[in-house]
């Protein structure tokens, strides 16, 4: 039977790691490797300057003291007999849009599953209500998942996964869009008079790009965005390739 790999960065006990599990029931052997706690945010970040604690949680599902990344990590190294035949990242609660997967722990994880060379998606409800439903999402992921399956990806490439509530219908694949949010700090003081320093988004809904992520989700369609893990940008490697001998050249006065 297929084996998946199922993460997030929410936490073992998240309600859309379950729900995402139970979709796969009768279909897949699914393994759960997920962080202890909270992880959003972190990333592809690992691990390095303490011991990651593995704790089994159940039957084939672990909570790991560390980062999405370790969990995908320690996995495919200690955890699992055999090599999974996907690595799924998800459900996410709230988006994973635009320049914003560059700081995403459940796209991390996915990261770090294709890193391995393993067919790999993460999934996402654009949704931050305290009641979402991930049940739409989960057939979504488990679609997806069947069709990587049938079809296959080509080596590291994953697949980024939004879906919007509510969802109309549609299915769009999209480039990653530039980030359409503005990072911003609320400042306050602490007891002791120390400065700390809330981080939190404001949200700009002007210039949406064409055929992008952030278009198909404001349209009410699931946007798949397929990323590879190359982030070299060729045009520029070839039209700056004569800097070499002038830096060399400086570094030698």
């Amino acid at each position: 039977m297929t084996h998946i790999l199922l993460t997030n960065d929410d936490g073992y006990q998240a309600e859309g790691l379950r729900t995402l599990a139970a979709a796969f029931e009768g279909f897949a052997t699914v393994s759960i490797v997920a962080p202890s706690r909270e992880q959003s945010g972190a990333a592809q970040s690992l691990t390095l300057r303490q011991p990651i604690v593995c704790h089994p949680a159940g039957e084939r599902v672990w909570a790991i003291d560390g980062t999405p990344a370790d969990c995908v990590i320690v996995a495919l190294h200690k955890l699992l007999p055999e090599k999974p035949d996907m690595v799924i990242s998800g459900i996410n609660h709230g988006a994973n849009l635009g320049e914003n997967i560059y700081y995403s722990g459940t796209v991390g994880a996915a990261r770090e599953g294709a890193l391995h060379h393993i067919p790999s998606l993460a999934i996402s409800l654009c949704s931050k209500g305290a009641k979402a439903k991930f049940e739409t999402s989960a057939r979504v992921a488990r679609a997806a998942a069947e069709m990587i399956l049938k079809e296959g990806l080509p080596d590291q490439v994953l697949l980024n996964v939004n879906v919007p509530e509510p969802w109309k219908g549609g299915v769009k694949f999209t480039r990653q869009s530039k980030k359409i949010t503005r990072n911003q700090l609320t400042e306050g003081k602490d007891p002791r008079g120390r400065s700390y320093f809330w981080l939190y988004e404001q949200k700009i809904d002007r210039d949406v790009e064409p055929n992008t992520d952030y278009e198909a989700i404001f349209a009410g369609d699931v946007s798949v965005t397929p990323l590879h893990l190359d982030p070299t940008h060729t045009e520029s490697l070839n039209h700056l390739s004569h800097w070499g001998k002038q830096l060399a050249a400086a570094f030698q006065r």
